[in-house]
């Protein structure tokens, strides 16, 4: 059986990943912002910044909340909406 990591291991080992996809992000949000036209009403604009929201809280679960906001509610009548 594994022993679980610290958090200062997990950090050790993650950082550099992490600060590299933050770095991505950013530079995605300035092209949007030098690019011509506006997304700022695009409600997939608003639910990028809804995600980025959960990440700076500090529970447990952002990962499941991030999912949530990129999902679809569940319908009961998904089988005949999508004809299967």
């Amino acid at each position: 059986m594994s022993i679980p990591m610290t958090a200062p291991e997990v950090l050790d080992r993650e950082f550099l990943e992490l600060r590299a996809k933050i770095l991505e992000l950013a530079s995605s949000f300035d092209r949007f912002g030098r690019a011509s036209g506006s997304v700022t009403s695009d409600p997939r604009l608003e639910r990028l910044h809804e995600a980025l929201d959960v990440l700076k809280d500090t529970n447990d679960d952002r990962a499941q909340q991030v999912q949530l906001i990129f999902s679809r509610p569940y319908e009961d009548d998904w089988r005949e909406k999508y004809g299967l």
